[in-house]
C-alpha cells in the first residue's frame, strides 16, 4: 500500500515551521500512544506513521528531497521504525515533554547512547579563509577511563544489582492511565550499582584528555561558517557512537579588502587629473599585485570588475570577482600656479570643453610634475 503524504499525516501545510511540525507530532503521539489505545489495533500503525513523517520533515535535507521527489527521493533516508520502542528512543525528548518525565520512553535505560556533540570556536585570518589552510586543534575531551574501562568501578571489584530496577536499568512510573518506563534514578540506567568507586576517575567512568586534531579549512569560507566533523565529539554511553565536533569559524576583518559573498571589494583613490586623462595604477590581489588601466573621463564611484579574481566557493564552482571602486580626490591645498591653471581650465571649459580640456589637463599635469 502506498504511503500517505507526510504533510497530510501530520495535518500541516507544506510551509509549516519546525515548531509547527513538532506541535503536530506531539499531538498525534499523545492521541495514538499504544498505552492509551491498547484495544485499538490501528493505533500503533498510526503512531509509527506519524513518527516516520516527523522524522523526515524535521530534517532539512530529508525534507528538501521529499518536497522535490516525494517518497522516491528519500532512498531509504527515512528513519523507518520497526517498533514503538524505536520511536521512543528516537524522540525521547518529545515524550519527556508530553508525559512529564525526563527521558520518558518504553525501552530500558541501558540502551547505547550517542556521545555529546562539541563546539570549537576557531579564529582564522582573512588570508587563511581566502586560500584555505590546515590547522591543528586541541580538543578537550572526556574519554572512557583507562583504569576501569568506563565502568566507574575500581578494577577487581564487583558491581551489585540495583534493587530498585532489579537490574533492568528502568522503572515504571504512572501518570493517569499511562505507565511509562523511565531511566532508573538509582543506577542511572546501568542496572548495577558500584560498590567501590574507581580511584582514577572517582566513579565517573570518564577522564579528561586533550586531543590534537588536524582540520582542513576549505578556501573561501565565510565568517560564521560551521564545519561538522562526524564522530569527533564525546564518547558514547553503553557502547553508543561518539558525538560530532562542530568547528565554528570566525574570520578576522582584512585591512585591504571588504567582502560581499565571494566578491572582493577594493577601494582606490585617484586624482582628478588621473580621472580626466586616464592612467595606470597598481592594485593588490589575493596573489601578486597587478596593473589596471583607468580610462579617460573616469567618474568618482565607478566600479571596475575583474572577473574570477575574488574568493573561491568552498563547495567548488566559479570564483567571485574583484570589484575596484574608484574615488576621485579633490585637492584641498593648491599652489598659486595650480589655482591659476584651474581658473584657466574653467574659462576653456565654457568655450570648447572637450578638446581644450584635454589639452589643458595634459599641460597641467606636465607643469605639476615639473614642480
Amino acid at each position: 500500500m502506498s504511503k500517505r503524504d507526510f504533510y497530510e499525516v501530520l495535518g500541516v501545510q507544506k510551509t509549516a515551521s519546525e515548531d509547527e511540525l513538532k506541535r503536530a507530532y506531539r499531538k498525534l503521539a499523545f492521541e495514538f500512544h499504544p498505552d492509551r489505545n491498547q484495544e485499538d489495533p490501528d493505533a500503533e500503525t498510526k503512531f509509527k506513521e506519524a513518527a516516520e513523517a516527523y522524522d523526515v520533515l524535521r530534517d532539512a535535507e530529508k525534507r528538501r528531497r521529499y518536497d522535490t521527489f516525494g517518497h522516491d527521493g528519500l532512498n531509504g533516508a527515512g528513519q523507518g521504525f520497526n517498533s514503538s520502542e524505536d520511536i521512543f528512543g528516537a524522540f525521547s525528548d518529545i515524550f519527556g515533554e508530553v508525559f512529564g518525565f525526563a527521558g520518558a520512553g518504553r525501552g530500558g535505560g541501558r540502551r547505547p547512547q550517542a556521545g555529546m556533540d562539541l563546539r570549537y570556536n576557531l579564529n582564522i585570518s582573512f588570508r587563511q579563509a581566502a586560500k584555505g589552510d590546515e590547522v591543528t586543534l586541541k580538543i578537550p575531551l572526556n574519554v572512557p577511563c583507562a583504569e576501569c574501562k568506563g565502568t566507574g568501578a575500581e578494577p577487581g571489584t564487583e558491581m551489585s544489582e540495583c534493587r530498585q530496577c532489579r537490574g533492568t536499568g528502568s522503572v515504571q512510573q504512572a501518570q493517569g492511565f499511562f505507565r511509562i518506563s523511565v531511566t532508573c534514578p538509582s543506577c542511572h540506567g546501568r542496572g548495577k550499582l558500584i560498590t567501590k568507586f574507581c580511584t582514577a576517575c572517582r566513579g565517573a567512568g570518564l577522564t579528561s584528555q586533550t586531543r590534537e586534531l588536524k582540520v582542513r579549512i576549505p578556501a573561501g569560507v565565510d565568517d560564521g561558517s560551521r564545519l561538522r566533523l562526524r564522530g569527533e565529539g564525546e564518547a558514547g554511553v553503553n557502547g553508543g557512537p561518539h558525538g560530532d565536533l562542530y568547528v565554528v569559524i570566525s574570520v578576522e576583518v582584512d585591512k585591504t579588502f571588504d567582502r560581499q559573498d565571494q566578491n572582493l571589494i577594493l577601494r582606490r583613490s585617484i586624482s582628478m587629473v588621473q580621472a580626466a586623462l586616464g592612467d595606470k595604477i597598481e592594485i593588490p590581489t589575493l596573489d601578486d599585485p597587478i596593473t589596471v588601466d583607468i580610462p579617460k573621463g573616469t567618474q568618482g564611484g565607478e566600479v571596475f570588475q575583474l572577473r574570477g579574481m575574488g574568493l573561491p566557493h568552498p563547495s567548488g564552482g566559479r570564483k567571485g570577482d574583484l570589484l575596484i571602486e574608484i574615488k576621485v580626490e579633490t585637492p584641498t591645498s593648491l599652489s598659486s600656479k595650480q589655482e591659476e591653471l584651474l581658473r584657466e581650465f574653467a574659462k576653456l571649459e565654457d568655450e570648447k570643453p572637450l578638446k581644450k580640456a584635454k589639452n589643458f589637463f595634459k599641460k597641467a599635469k606636465e607643469k605639476v610634475m615639473g614642480d
